[in-house]
């Protein structure tokens, strides 16, 4: 047997043990004291590794062969083999399934020197199989405890197929929507991105990480990865740093207090520097101010590139420059694996920083439990009843209606009646099982999800008639983008216009396919592609009664539209359940209570547009007529919809807003509330919120900020009084001092049902 040496150290030993998982493997490997202290364990582990099995722990690889087929024999595959079982791997990414993991796990640890556990990570975005709404979506349900129910669904069933980390959640603060990833995040706002950021790390991890229904969080992409100029994907960004602070950073620091355990930096360079290869965000902020401790991962292949920004002249330049900045695990470039060994004997990388990179890794897998029982994730009992449950797509369902927004419904032509009605079913989209699956779901089956169509036919009352009326499909694939439908061809229109003739009502499902958003999916217009705004304009013709219902992953320009159109419903990329959520939304079994998350342009020219704004020095017209003041002259610089904007079958009327005082200081507080009654006839939920501004300070604040919210449900007629509490910590930001800190001052507090409709007051925070 390899490697039976039996060392005796004061807190670990290399001995014999019985691993597996089902079957009973004999090895030498890694033991310790259990009741150590963590750092202990940890440490006496390290003191066993070699410099490059300390380095191999900085190493991921995705997966690179068939698996339980023959080993590879040549080429790149051949090499990494080889470095899997010389210890030389820390981590694997993109292998799934029980089968898979155990094989590679049995390498790892009975073929291996030290038999030193993997850590097996995944894109868990929005789900594992069982797909929930994208994660825009649910962050319009302003519901932290769904989107943490919804995380912890996912990790339940990912944990069950044998991962243990997910690269999620991505809490980069968003405002343009031409940027494809928008789908991915939790919209424009610093204060709801991170409680969003808050459940979801918690939502993946749980309360224990060595739990088997737990795995690991990512907090992504540190930072600014959001802010692409022109809102291209991978683009360059430059911002100020009082943007980083009190827009970038928030939900990033968030996750850090919730204590997730890893993150990813960005494929950005941030002004001027990659992030990859950016000392002050990885060292200083992170895990120096914010004394983060988990370990930092580079984003695909990110080292390297380093390369193409023309920052680095080669691989190994790029690995110096990356381990001396804080990224601690390189995933898929190779370039530690390949070079720091000679970086620290040349000096030009200290061995410390090899022993805190390795450190932070090897903490994590004992957090995990990995080294107790490397196969703990290895159950295919488990796999076989985990994956797909019955009680998950309840609770995607659950999640999908309460993501989505009502944005129009004019004559109350919502909710449908459920019998003596002719309705047209009229789109691509309407039939489509896999676009509703959303992007970033990348073990999810296509055809899977439940159309609208399908939705709709589980009301037997009415008359349904589907019409495909136009393609809007575009690419199959997450990773491939090929055009494989005309999408062009009005051919169908015909059908559609005598469809729409004959019923009573005609809902139209309109927008993107799924995988026109999300990486690499940044778009110039953000109309209706192909011939979907035509179509509409068409069928609007034949019969004005339309339920607009749309399937997209960012805020579209939809203004014909809004001026035209009855009811328009957001309905996003809703998951697996889609179907059933949307016909039960439209039919009034859910009364919807969604909040845009993000604001929807008039036109792509707008963008970026936010609510959070500034000012400027010339904010309105000065005088009659006058053109010099900040403006369009093609349009108004208000946007269609505004964050925290959504409608709902119930009817909310705010009155009586109180302030418990007109001022405070350091150590007091005042109580803001205000009194929202239902004057509809649908018991509905409302989400109050909270905005104040700031209106003389060290450094120039937003028009309007979002410091709270709380969502209540009433029945008809019924009222309730909502209070806030405004206390220093709420009007803290990041100053002129380059401190975070609450400057005394006049400011002004809103409360209403969005960040465009409030009642207003006036107080002022005092000097002691």
């Amino acid at each position: 047997m390899k490697n039976n040496l039996k060392l005796m150290l004061p807190f670990i030993t290399v001995s014999l043990l019985v691993v597996g998982c089902g079957d009973k493997i004999m090895k030498p490997s890694v033991s310790y004291v259990k009741d150590n202290p963590l750092e202990i364990r940890v440490d006496s582990v390290l003191k066993l590794m070699t410099l490059e099995e300390k380095i191999g722990q900085l190493n991921q690889y995705n997966g690179f062969w068939e698996i339980t087929g023959p080993s590879p024999k040549e080429g790149q595959a051949a090499k990494k083999y080889d470095d899997l079982k010389k210890g030389l791997v820390g981590s694997m990414l993109n292998v799934k399934g029980v089968k898979d993991v155990r094989a590679l796990q049995k390498i790892a640890v009975e073929e291996t020197r030290l038999g030193i556990p993997l850590i097996f990570g995944f894109d868990v975005i929005h789900g594992y199989k069982t797909i929930s709404p994208i994660p825009l979506a649910e962050s319009a349900s302003w519901d932290m405890a769904a989107i943490q129910k919804s995380a912890a669904m996912a990790a339940e069933e990912a944990s069950a197929v044998g991962l243990n980390w997910t690269f999620a959640p991505m809490v980069d603060i968003a405002r343009d929507a031409r940027w494809g990833r928008v789908m991915e995040g939790a919209g424009e706002d610093p204060f709801l991105g991170s409680k969003i950021a808050v459940a979801r790390v918690q939502g993946f991890q749980g309360t224990d990480l060595a739990a088997t229904n737990t795995i690991l969080a990512c907090a992504k992409h540190f930072a600014g990865y959001a802010f692409a100029e022109s809102g291209r994907d991978y683009n360059t960004v430059d911002v100020s740093e009082t943007t980083l602070q009190n827009v970038i950073f928030p939900p990033f620091k968030a996750a850090v207090d919730a204590g997730v355990r890893t993150f990813m930096n960005s494929f950005n360079e941030l002004n001027g520097i990659p992030a990859t290869g950016n000392k002050y965000l990885q060292r200083q902020i992170l895990k120096g101010d914010w004394k983060f401790d988990g370990f930092v991962v580079s984003d695909w292949g990110s080292i390297n590139e380093m390369i193409a920004h023309g920052y680095a002249k080669d691989s190994k330049q790029a690995a110096e420059i990356a381990i001396n900045a804080g990224s601690d695990m390189d995933m898929e470039s190779s370039a530690y694996v390949e070079h720091l060994v000679a970086l620290v004997q040349e000096g030009k990388v200290s061995e410390n920083l090899i022993d805190d990179a390795a450190r932070r890794i090897l903490k994590v897998k004992f957090e995990l439990g990995l080294f107790d029982n490397p196969y703990k994730y290895c159950d295919e009992t488990r796999e076989k009843e985990t994956v797909g449950s019955a009680k998950f797509q309840e609770e995607v369902l659950d999640m999908a209606k309460k993501s989505i927004v009502l944005l129009k419904n004019e004559n109350e032509l919502l909710p449908l009646k459920k019998s003596g009605v002719k309705i047209a079913l009229i789109g691509a989209l309407a039939n489509d099982k896999t676009s509703p699956l959303g992007s970033w779901r990348i073990a999810a089956d296509d055809e899977s999800a439940v159309s609208v169509l399908e939705g709709l036919q589980g009301y037997k009352g009415n008359q349904l008639n589907y019409v495909k009326g136009a393609d809007v499909s575009v690419g199959r694939t997450q990773f491939v983008w090929e055009t494989k439908i005309n999408m062009t061809d009005k051919s169908g229109f015909p059908e559609a216009i005598s469809a729409a003739k004959q019923a009573d009502v005609v809902i139209m499902v309109l927008g993107e396919h799924g995988l026109q958003s999300g990486e690499g999916r940044s778009r110039t217009d953000l109309g209706l592609p192909g011939v979907q705004q035509e179509l509409l304009e068409t069928i609007f013709k034949a019969n004005p009664n339309i339920v607009l219902v749309l399937n997209n992953g960012r805020p579209l320009a939809i203004p014909w539209a809004d001026e035209n159109i009855p009811a328009i419903v957001e309905a996003w990329h809703l998951g697996t359940q889609s179907g059933n959520a949307i016909a039960q939304v439209l039919y009034g079994d859910y009364n919807p209570s969604g909040k845009l998350p993000m604001t929807f342009p008039r036109n792509v020219g707008q963008v970026p547009i936010y609510y959070n704004y500034k000012n400027t020095g010339r904010p309105v017209m000065n005088e009659p007529e006058s053109v010099f003041w900040s403006h369009y002259i093609d349009v108004e610089n208000t946007p269609l919809y505004p964050f925290g904007y959504g409608l709902s079958y119930s009817k909310f009327k705010y009155s009586d807003l109180e302030l418990s005082q007109k001022s405070f200081a350091d150590n007091g507080q005042m109580e803001v509330s205000v009194t929202i009654k239902n004057t509809g006839k649908y018991t509905g939920k409302e989400v109050v919120q909270l905005y104040i501004r700031d209106l003389f300070a060290s450094v120039t604040r937003p028009v309007k900020e979002l410091k709270g919210f709380e969502m209540i449900e009433l029945q008809p007629n019924e009222s309730k009084k909502v209070s806030f509490v405004i206390n220093k910590k709420t009007i803290e930001f990041f100053t002129a001092n380059l401190k975070w800190e609450a400057e005394p001052g006049d400011f002004k507090v809103f409360v209403g049902g969005s960040s465009a409709q409030t009642l207003e007051g006036d107080f002022q925070y005092l000097n002691n």
